[in-house]
């Protein structure tokens, strides 16, 4: 049986509709898998206002009176108050790959288009339950570019605004050092223990499993992984032109040998197992989304 002939989408497709009823229904399933999303669950320092006791001490000039405890006032025979731990709500943390190579596609849609409905999709669930959400993107430049956390409806419109300008240009990524630049940055910015979620294709990209393994240490940890099925395997189409986006590079192979093709595969399958081994070893989530499928069911059905 002759392959598919490609397809190429023509220019950006956009993630699709995401219907509200799933959000919702992600939103419980992200709340348990977090282990702490509810309020009250995530603790800040020092006192202030909450429901876990941190203090009993007596009554001072100024305390609120509010505050004082009957049963202590009446044991000791003068009012104490009590002083709480404050809660704090959580912050999610985007981390997304703008790399060239996340404008490939050969199915309904680019690998970018699926990215930026996951990360549209986390940033409708982390502003959730009087949350933030704050993203970083890499892989457009040297630099990563860092949006800071946000409540509400400001952080969404951010994340999309920030989301519009697509991936670099190919040739004008951030090198296979910019996913790990971007790691050390949010470990440098995210302070209080939060939900950190990665939306990329975990390619090219070296360096990373330190930082990522100190991140986990402190967060919650979330890895979308964004494929497209030609990536998988190499069509038997004569001579082909490539070009390497990351670096721009051009090269001809003819894939109507065998042999090839069954080296790529082999390549290209103990690269994907060695990014799901690792991210496994650091104890991180691990979604791989497709192109070629329904990303927002996949989503939902890997989380539940």
């Amino acid at each position: 049986m002759s392959p598919a002939p490609l397809r190429i989408p023509e220019g950006r497709q956009g993630p699709g509709p995401i219907p509200r009823r799933v959000l919702d229904t992600l939103d419980l399933v992200v709340a348990r898998r977090t282990r702490g999303v509810l309020p009250g669950d995530r603790l800040a320092a020092g006192v202030g206002s909450g429901t876990e006791l941190a203090q009993l001490r007596p009554y001072e000039v100024g305390d609120d009176v509010r505050q004082i405890d009957p049963s202590a006032t009446a044991r000791m025979g003068e009012p104490y108050v009590r002083l709480h731990v404050p809660e704090r709500t959580l912050t999610t943390w985007l981390i997304v790959d703008r790399s060239p190579s996340m404008a490939f596609g050969t199915s309904g849609r680019l690998k970018w288009d699926v990215a930026e409905g996951a990360a549209i999709v986390v940033a409708h669930l982390g502003v959730r339950r009087a949350g933030r959400v704050a993203l970083v993107t890499f892989g457009a430049g040297d630099v990563p570019s860092l949006h800071p956390p946000r409540a509400s409806r400001p952080g969404v419109v951010a994340v999309r605004r920030a989301l519009a300008g697509g991936v670099a240009a190919d040739g004008e990524g951030g090198g296979p050092g910019a996913f790990a630049r971007a790691l050390v940055r949010v470990g440098r910015v995210a302070t209080t223990p939060g939900l950190i979620v990665i939306v990329s294709d975990f390619r090219d990209q070296v360096d990373w499993i330190r930082p990522l393994g100190a991140l986990v240490a402190h967060h919650s940890m979330l890895a979308v992984e964004v494929r497209d099925p030609r990536e998988a395997a190499l069509p038997s189409v004569g001579r082909l032109a490539l070009v390497d986006p990351e670096t721009g590079q051009h090269i001809e192979v003819d894939t109507s040998r065998p042999r090839l093709r069954e080296r790529f595969e082999r390549i290209e399958a103990e690269g994907r197992a060695q990014v799901a081994a690792e991210l496994r070893r650091l104890q991180a989530d691990h979604v791989v989304l497709s192109t070629g499928s329904d990303w927002l069911k996949d989503l939902g059905r890997r989380l539940r």
